[in-house]
This record gives C-alpha cells, structure tokens and sequence, in this order.
C-alpha cells in the first residue's frame, strides 16, 4: 500500500488514495492528500470545505450534499466545485473512507461520488 509523508509520520493509503484509518486526518493531512493527488494548492476556505465535509462525515456516516456545504461554511453556492474540479478529490482529501466501503444510496450526492470513484 502507498504511504505518504507528513511531519516525519506515514500516513497508509488504499490502491485509490483514500485514508486506510480516517483517524489520521488532520489538515496536514488534507494538504498531502491534495499534493498527492496533484489537486490545488489549499487556501483557507479549502481547508474549512474540508475540515466540514470530514467531520460531517463523522457525525453522519454520510457524505454532505454539496450544495448544502457551501451554505454550512457561508461561502459561495458553487464553493465546491470552485476549489475541487472533481468530488472524488473532495472527498479523498477530506479523509474519507472509500465509498464502496459504506451505503450510500439514500444520499444522492454521495452515491453519484460512489460511481465517479469505483469506476476510476
């Protein structure tokens, strides 16, 4: 499995580059994902899409529906598309587990992730 470097401690990848311990993630973390997966260099409002879609995520079991993270972090309707061309990104760099790892039909947004991803 990859690993990648942050502040002197390996951080273990899946095959797909996603977290193999969500537990990991920090913001540190989220800027080594996007450096990883050449994504864009992270601004504050990047990290605060980020930082709300992971922890989310740990309260829900469930990905955020997109639109509604743009209204959660007062930022612009489109914020994440506007920071993260491709959801699949998002995601990763948030620190989430692998979408076919979970159940994810009751939530529209993430389920149209799961395909993006698994068919990646």
């Amino acid at each position: 499995m990859p690993f990648i470097n942050v502040k002197d401690k390996q951080i273990e990848l899946d095959e797909k580059g996603f977290l193999v311990n969500m537990d990991d993630w920090d913001e540190d973390v989220a800027k080594a994902l996007l450096k990883h997966h050449n994504g864009p260099e992270p601004d504050p409002e990047t990290l605060e899409i980020l930082r709300f879609i992971h922890n989310y995520y740990k309260k829900f079991s469930a990905f955020p529906i997109m639109k509604e993270v743009c209204k959660k972090v007062d930022q612009p309707k489109q914020c994440v598309q506007e920071h993260f061309l491709d959801p699949a990104l998002a995601w990763k760099a948030a620190g989430l587990p692998k979408p076919d790892t979970m159940y994810t039909e009751s939530h529209d947004d993430a389920h149209r992730i799961y395909k993006i991803v698994t068919a990646q």
